[in-house]
């Protein structure tokens, strides 16, 4: 990777500014074990984020040394009861808040599901995988599950399928209801990653989130994708507030931490400081650098936005 002049005195910034800003937390946000502060908002890294420093039970003591305290696995409902259980424990431990694990894994390959469509059979498999979420949750203690609505049918029309997509969201949220807990739609975006999904706006979903009128059904806005197909963060996010129940960060393009591309992260943090956010703000995003190095970059990264 060639590294220009400018790339390589961001990286030192950044890094200047994240251990000039660890010191002074400190007395705010209390200190870990270890003696890092912990952060000021629920920043949650996932295994790979930190994959140097061992398996995902280590690198979860990692994080939580480094002062993060939530933590997110997409994969979490596809592991055993006993990684799962092993997981909890370890959260647990160190005081740290699960974030989200997807309840309906999509069949990325196949443009499937499709929850609008003809077909009863997708819907019944996804209302399936709710159901089955359930138990993963309350063995996890998370309250919040990421569901993607699927792709289009490009058969039929979109004003069809929302209709059908409202009515299959009611039912998964009667089924979550009960028991206090939360599923995200998340929007993505269509230009880079994931073309033909049914949901690819932050306000798209505020327009589900109001007819299924649920507090089972929120949005989840990861601001990588919403900065691809939109852009005009803060205004959305202002504007949909009310069904968002979740965040996500990952700079664009790219996607990797704050601070490698174009997204002003610390005007973002402001902004969710002053909305007093107490919620977990996923680091849904990759390292920019690899291996211990960009693991040190990353955490610089969260240093620098948190002090914002």
């Amino acid at each position: 990777m060639n590294l220009s002049r400018r790339t390589v005195l961001a990286g030192a910034a950044v890094a200047a500014v994240g251990a000039a800003t660890a010191g002074a937390a400190t007395a705010a946000n209390g200190a870990t074990s270890s003696g890092a502060s912990r952060f000021s908002l629920k920043y949650a890294p996932h295994e790979g984020s930190f994959k140097s420093r061992g398996n995902r039970l280590e690198q979860i003591a990692f994080a939580a040394d480094q002062g993060f305290t939530a933590w997110e696995d997409n994969e979490a409902a596809t592991r055993s009861i006993a990684d799962q259980s092993a997981m909890a424990r370890a959260l647990d431990q160190r005081g740290m808040t699960m974030g989200v694990f997807v309840a309906s894994m999509p069949r990325w390959g196949d443009f499937r599901p499709l929850l609008g469509g003809n077909d009863d059979g997708d819907r019944t498999r996804f209302l399936a995988d709710i159901r089955a979420s359930v138990d993963v949750a309350k063995r996890l203690n998370a309250r919040h599950m990421t569901i993607v609505t699927g792709f289009m049918d490009r058969k039929l029309p979109v004003d069809i399928q929302t209709a059908r997509v409202i009515d299959v969201l009611r039912r998964a949220a009667e089924i979550y209801e009960p028991h206090g807990l939360v599923m995200v739609m998340e929007p993505l975006n269509t230009l880079v990653n994931h073309p033909g999904v049914f949901m690819s706006t932050v306000p798209q979903g505020y327009a589900v989130a109001r007819a299924v009128d649920s507090p089972a059904i929120k949005i989840l806005a990861d601001l990588y994708h919403e900065q691809i197909q939109a852009g005009n963060l803060i205004n959305t996010l202002d504007t949909c507030w009310d069904e968002i129940g979740y965040i996500q960060f990952g700079d664009n393009p790219g996607r990797n931490e704050p601070g490698s591309g174009e997204i002003n992260y610390r005007n973002i943090v402001r902004w969710l400081r002053a909305k007093n956010f107490a919620g977990v703000i996923g680091m849904e995003h990759g390292n920019s650098v690899e291996g211990r190095a960009g693991e040190e970059r990353l955490i610089a990264a969260y240093r620098a936005i948190d002090a914002a």
